[in-house]
């Protein structure tokens, strides 16, 4: 594994792995350099097929890459025929050898495991899919994929949230702020009000925590929403649409994985 990339710092269980990829350790150029993982941003077909070897060979594990549409779907991997290119924001896996793989340019990738590592699952948190419940959605079927495999009722869920970004970066509009005050009044505390009349500066991360809370996963880690875990300022490390899309032409994608062993 590149000495660049995030291993989760988390109680997960000895038989979960989890990582989180940088912009280091790959073979693109220009906007995409150099590990971009995503195949429908305007890289070479190669260099991501390169990229994505050297993910899985890092894995030791198949990561599979969803088509994300800002929803709110969650597949289960243990269905062989959910493949490369299916269509969801979230997925579980209890068997292991299937890598729950999420990418993400400035949304909150979001990786989840019970104390017991019967299963783990991740998830594509940008604001629209925060706002649309894909969280509290893959909790609940992350919890009957963990209660199928071990018959128990009571699961204590334990999540990490990777880089993203910050909340000195992310100005949303009132539509924005309004969508997450609609279903939870106390997430009116995770804006401020940004120069522009009717503009907001959102805190992604902290958002993510009160949806987690709200289904009922009181072990969060990861992401506290300071500096370093922001996307936009830190372009060494981090890709970011936000930051180079209109200024560079197109941005890479790094990845979160979360896997059993």
């Amino acid at each position: 594994m590149h000495p660049d990339w995030i291993v989760p710092d988390w109680p997960a269980p000895a038989g979960v792995r989890a990582l989180c990829t940088t912009r280091a350790g790959g073979v693109s150029d220009g906007p995409w350099a150099s590990l971009n993982l995503g195949d429908h941003v305007g890289d070479a077909p190669a260099a991501v097929q390169a990229n994505r070897a050297r993910l899985a060979q890092a894995t030791v594990a198949q990561p599979v890459f969803l088509r994300q549409v800002h929803g709110s779907g969650v597949l289960s991997l243990d269905d062989p025929a959910v493949t490369h290119g299916a269509t969801a924001d979230a997925c579980v896996a209890t068997a292991p050898g299937r890598a729950c793989t999420i990418m993400v340019a400035d949304c909150l990738p979001v990786l989840l495991t019970e104390r017991a590592g019967r299963a783990v699952g991740a998830a594509h948190a940008g604001w629209r899919g925060l706002a649309g419940g894909v969280l509290e959605a893959l909790c609940e079927r992350f919890r009957a994929e963990a209660q199928e495999e071990s018959g128990l009722y009571a699961i204590e869920l334990i999540a990490w949230l990777g880089p993203c970004i910050g909340p000195d970066a992310f100005e949303v509009g009132s539509e924005v702020r309004a969508a997450f005050v609609a279903r939870d009044a106390g997430a009116a505390d995770c804006f401020r009000p940004a120069a522009v009349a009717g503009h907001w500066w959102a805190d992604l991360p902290a958002l993510a925590r009160r949806r987690l809370a709200a289904a009922g996963v009181a072990s969060v880690h990861g992401n506290d929403g300071s500096a370093a875990w922001c996307t936009v300022g830190n372009a060494s490390r981090f890709f970011s649409h936000r930051r180079d899309a209109l200024r560079l032409g197109s941005s890479g994608r790094m990845a979160a994985c979360v896997w059993r062993v």
